[in-house]
C-alpha cells in the first residue's frame, strides 16, 4: 500500500514537472514567433533608397536655411514664437513651410487668373498664412492655459494644505493635469529637478507664458518667499482674482461685440469689394490705379479706413 502511495506521488511530480517545462517550451515557442514577426515587421519598414535620399536631401535643405538665412537673433524669436504656439516645429522647417506655402498660394491664384497681380497677392497671402496660423495656435494654447491656471492654483493649494511643499504640489499638478497646463507645470519642474533655483525656473516660466494671471501667482510666491506667510492663503485670494476678473472681462467682451464686428467689416469690406470687382471686371477697377484722381482716392480711402479701424479697436479694447 505504501508502494502504491509513493509511486502515485512520483508519478504526480513527474506530470507537474513535465507540465511546467512544456509551458515554459510553449512560451519560447511563442516568444521566439513573435519576436520574428516584429523583426520581419521592421525589415518591410526599412526606407528605400528614394526615400532615404529625399530625407537626407531635406535635411541638407534645412542646414541651408539655418546658416545663411536665419540670424541668432530671428532664429531665436522663432523658436519663442513656436514654442509658444506649442508646434513641434524648428525655425528653418518653419521658413522652409511658408516658402512652400508662397509658392502655392501664388501659383494658384496665378493658375486661376491669370493676372501677375494675382500672383503677387498669392505670395503675400502665402507669406501671411502661416504666421496667421501659428499665432491662431499661440492665441489657443494661452486660452488652454489660462483657463486650466484655476484648477493648478486649486491642487496646488489643496496640496500645500495636505503639508506638502511647493514642489511636491507641483509634482502633484503634473501627476493630475494634462495638455498645456501639464507640458508646462512639467517643464517647471524638471528645471528646479536639474538644479535650477525656485526663483530662477518661476521667473522664466513667467518670460515663457506671457500670461498676466500667471505672473500675478508668481509674483506672489516669490514674494512670500522673501517675506514669509501661508501661501495656501495667499494663492487663495489670488484664485479669487482671477475668477472675478474672467468674469468682467466676458462680461466686456460680450458689450463690445458688436463694436468689434463693425471695425472688422470696415477693415475688410473695401479690399473684399476690391478683389471681386478685379476679378469680374479688371477694367473698370484698373482706372482707380491709372489715374491720378483714382490714385488720390485710393490712397484717401485707405487713410480713412486705416484711421477708423485703429479708432474703432481702441474704443472696444478695455483692459481689466
Amino acid at each position: 500500500m505504501a508502494w502504491i502511495v509513493v509511486g502515485m506521488f512520483a508519478l504526480s511530480s513527474f506530470l507537474i514537472f513535465f507540465a511546467i517545462l512544456q509551458l515554459m517550451f510553449l512560451t519560447s515557442k511563442r516568444m521566439d514567433k513573435r519576436m520574428k514577426h516584429f523583426l520581419d515587421l521592421n525589415d518591410k519598414k526599412q526606407l528605400s533608397r528614394k526615400k532615404f535620399n529625399l530625407l537626407v536631401q531635406l535635411q541638407l535643405y534645412k542646414g541651408a536655411v539655418r546658416d545663411k538665412v536665419l540670424t541668432k537673433k530671428k532664429g531665436k524669436r522663432l523658436e519663442t514664437m513656436l514654442s509658444l504656439s506649442g508646434v513641434p516645429l524648428k525655425p528653418e522647417e518653419y521658413i522652409l513651410f511658408q516658402w512652400i506655402s508662397m509658392a502655392i498660394c501664388g501659383g494658384l491664384l496665378f493658375l486661376l487668373s491669370g493676372q501677375f497681380l494675382m500672383l503677387i497677392v498669392g505670395v503675400a497671402i502665402g507669406f501671411m498664412l502661416p504666421r496667421w496660423w501659428i499665432g491662431k495656435k499661440r492665441k489657443a494654447r494661452m486660452t488652454e492655459f489660462n483657463d486650466g491656471l484655476l484648477d493648478l492654483l486649486t491642487t496646488i493649494i489643496s496640496s500645500l494644505r495636505a503639508g506638502f511643499s511647493f514642489t511636491q504640489a507641483l509634482k502633484t499638478v503634473v501627476d493630475e493635469s494634462e495638455g498645456t497646463v501639464h507640458d508646462e507645470a512639467e517643464i517647471v519642474l524638471r528645471e528646479m529637478q536639474y538644479g535650477t533655483s525656485m526663483e530662477d525656473a518661476l521667473n522664466e516660466w513667467k518670460e515663457r507664458l506671457p500670461s498676466e494671471d500667471l505672473d500675478l501667482m508668481i509674483q506672489a510666491i516669490l514674494i512670500q518667499r522673501q517675506i514669509g506667510g501661508n501661501l495656501a492663503v495667499i494663492l487663495e485670494t489670488i484664485v479669487q482674482t482671477i475668477r472675478d476678473r474672467n468674469r468682467i472681462q466676458r462680461q466686456v467682451t460680450t458689450l463690445t461685440a458688436q463694436g468689434r464686428l463693425s471695425g472688422a467689416v470696415i477693415g475688410l469690406l473695401p479690399f473684399v469689394l476690391s478683389f471681386l470687382l478685379y476679378l469680374i471686371q479688371p477694367s473698370y477697377i484698373g482706372s482707380l490705379f491709372s489715374n491720378k484722381i483714382g490714385i488720390a482716392m485710393v490712397s484717401a480711402g485707405l487713410f480713412s479706413g486705416i484711421i477708423g479701424f485703429m479708432f474703432i479697436r481702441k474704443i472696444t479694447t478695455i483692459e481689466v
